[in-house]
């Protein structure tokens, strides 16, 4: 290094006080302090904010390995080490207002039915206050009520990776557990199943998803996936909910249990966490309302990886989020 390329190198950087207390990230010490979903204000009103961080510790919905009510602890315990993503050069917090406003009060705990109404009605709020909302799961079974409050006003379309279509009927004598949320809001009219793609599905479940390929959704089982390529995937996925209104489902059993083993319903073969990563990244531009990342059961993940990883792909979602909102309140 030549002697003046580093005397303006000392210039820059000498004065390491200066660059500490400018933190252009937004970072804190991530031991100390009241842990926040991806280290975002903390907020319990629904004011002066464009997008909601919200939890829902509910898990009323499982039919094998309860645990899922744990997830958003988990994810806020998950410490990320800045707020800047590096590949698509997004600064969320730069582009909207951005909380965690908490958890959903669920009073109905011990009612499957009447916990869904809670926080149907609670997302009902959130819709109220021109805020869009961005979930940390509890089970799978929570998706149909955020999205009968999201897609309230049109159908929306749907980008949902998962190893499960979740689209089957009943089961154990109720039709909202974990396994049928879509078919639920497909058949309530919010949900688009001509818009909607789900990526990653295997397992034994399969005679289960009839209702998705009769209501006309798009399957990529992860052997298709594997074939065409994520970056085929992408476009078709971009082709089948084109420019309306679309909300990410992210099912962290979607992911293979070699990276994602804290989790209810774990299915072998699954998406690696670079797979998924390429795969949201290469949803930038989309009309995005909302999203969430669900079945986190942390009692299952002893290395934290489980929680880890799906903080980080809630991470990915709120910079599409976040940008698509601020294309909108351009106008």
């Amino acid at each position: 290094m030549d002697a003046v390329r580093l005397a303006k190198l000392r210039e820059k950087y000498s004065d390491e006080r200066a660059t500490e207390s400018e933190d252009p990230l937004g970072t804190r010490v991530p031991y100390a302090g009241v842990p926040t979903l991806l280290g975002m204000p903390h907020q319990p009103t629904l004011k002066d904010i464009d997008i909601a961080l919200i939890g829902v510790p509910f898990d009323l919905g499982v039919y094998n390995r309860a645990g899922a009510r744990l997830g958003p602890r988990a994810i806020r315990n998950v410490s990320l080490f800045g707020s800047y993503h590096h590949h698509n050069k997004i600064n969320p917090s730069a582009l909207c207002r951005i909380a965690d406003v908490g958890d959903v009060p669920v009073e109905h705990r011990y009612n499957l039915d009447e916990g869904l109404g809670d926080i149907e009605a609670y997302y009902h709020k959130v819709m109220d206050a021109g805020i869009t909302p961005l979930t940390a799961g509890g089970d799978h079974s929570i998706t149909y009520p955020v999205l009968k409050a999201v897609g309230r006003d049109a159908p929306l379309g749907l980008v949902h990776v998962d190893a499960h279509c979740d689209t089957d009927g009943w089961m154990g004598n109720s039709r909202f557990y974990h396994g049928a949320p879509f078919r639920n809001a497909v058949l309530q009219g919010v949900l688009d199943p001509e818009r909607t793609i789900q990526i990653g599905i295997r397992g034994p479940s399969e005679p289960l998803w009839a209702f998705s390929y009769e209501s006309g959704m798009t399957v990529i089982h992860i052997e298709k996936f594997v074939e065409m390529g994520v970056k085929e995937v992408i476009r078709k996925a971009r082709t089948v909910v084109g420019s309306g209104p679309t909300y990410i489902s992210f099912d962290v059993d979607g992911l293979d249990p070699a990276y994602a083993p804290g989790t209810g319903t774990p299915e072998v073969g699954g998406l690696t966490t670079r797979e998924a990563q390429a795969l949201l990244r290469g949803l930038r531009g989309l009309n995005l309302v909302g999203g969430d990342v669900v079945e986190i059961a942390p009692q299952f993940d002893p290395t934290t990886n489980t929680a880890r990883a799906g903080a980080q792909m809630m991470f990915e979602i709120l910079c599409l989020v976040a940008e698509s909102r601020a294309a909108r309140l351009r106008g």
